[in-house]
């Protein structure tokens, strides 16, 4: 059970100094390194939503303001503040806030691999702990809703992790890997009251088809994409490229595209210098006033506006006050 109440530390137990952070609005403690496979960022989905990917780690994350939709999948989800999710390695998902009328909507995401807690595949730690949660049988999410009291541990220790790696002191590394250790132990002792429903064959293979598709969409975003072009990619027909879109992504591929140009336009205002005309050529806008009538549409204000609103709260002291 947990001994300390959500978001509340003990005076003096952590540095209260965040780690500078890099273009992505995360701080690089170890990020992508194969020597500490861990990663943290805090989501602010009133301004960004978190679009459809996937990843070789496990990700567990927690709500801490508003609700957040959560698609994990075919399966939908609202998560509400102080619940959260742990998400399998492999799973196509993604996150936006659950309707326009949440002022505030943000989560902690922590993405790390298996490996950090489980070591190698025949220690003990991984055949006992790792591989019933990892496996092909295994669970493809775990919903922490605070109906049961491990839900509560489990939603402590991501918070803990995430804290520690958000405020890095000496030992950081051990901290945040007793904190995921202690996450894994809740959900591989409490499998048998997780539910896990298999999807369907016919879903898995839209889903791999989705993957296709999606990769060759954010490897060419800044150029001519068609819905033939994306079809290509998952050698399948235009019509059933755009059957896989409607029933996963809830869009067309086309509407996707446009999308995607406008979140990654978005991270680009927040994160450069460029200049509103380069930012929409990069994007794969041909004609800037288009960009930004596309721009206003999709986020509510012109690109200059959000610059001008959101670039303060990049710095980590906005997101975190002393």
């Amino acid at each position: 059970m947990m001994t300390r109440p959500m978001n509340t530390y003990t005076a003096g137990s952590i540095n209260t100094q965040p780690a500078k952070w890099d273009s992505s609005g995360c701080p690089p403690n170890g990020q992508d390194s194969p020597l500490f496979p861990v990663k943290c960022c805090p989501h602010d989905l009133t301004r960004e939503s978190i679009p459809w990917h996937w990843h070789q780690e496990m990700e567990a994350f927690l709500v801490t303001d508003g609700t957040a939709a959560i698609t994990i999948g075919a399966s939908k989800h609202l998560i509400q503040e102080g619940e959260g999710a742990v998400i399998n390695a492999g799973i196509l998902h993604a996150a936006w806030k659950a309707s326009e009328k949440e002022e505030e909507c943000r989560i902690h995401s922590i993405v790390f691999h298996p490996r950090l807690i489980g070591g190698n595949t025949d220690s003990i730690f991984w055949q006992n702990y790792l591989f019933p949660l990892t496996n092909t049988q295994a669970p493809r999410y775990v919903l922490l809703d605070r109906s049961a009291p491990w839900h509560l541990d489990g939603l402590y220790a991501i918070e803990s992790a995430w804290h520690s790696y958000m405020y890095p002191s000496e030992g950081y590394e051990f901290r945040i890997r007793s904190a995921l250790s202690q996450l894994i132990i809740q959900l591989s002792g409490h499998l048998s009251q997780i539910s896990s429903e298999s999807p369907k064959k016919k879903a898995l293979r839209d889903e791999a088809r989705i993957k296709l598709m999606l990769q060759y969409i954010y490897s060419a975003y800044a150029e001519e994409i068609t819905t033939k072009k994306i079809a290509a990619n998952a050698s399948v027909s235009e019509s059933e490229c755009l059957r896989c879109f409607r029933s996963t992504i809830g869009m067309p591929p086309v509407q996707y595209v446009k999308w995607y140009r406008i979140q990654k336009a978005a991270e680009l205002l927040l994160s450069t210098d460029w200049k509103i005309a380069k930012i929409s050529a990069y994007c794969g806008f041909q004609d800037t006033s288009y960009f930004v009538k596309t721009f206003r549409e999709l986020k509510g204000s012109t690109p200059g506006e959000y610059r001008k609103r959101y670039r303060d709260e990049q710095s980590p002291e906005a997101v975190f006050p002393r």
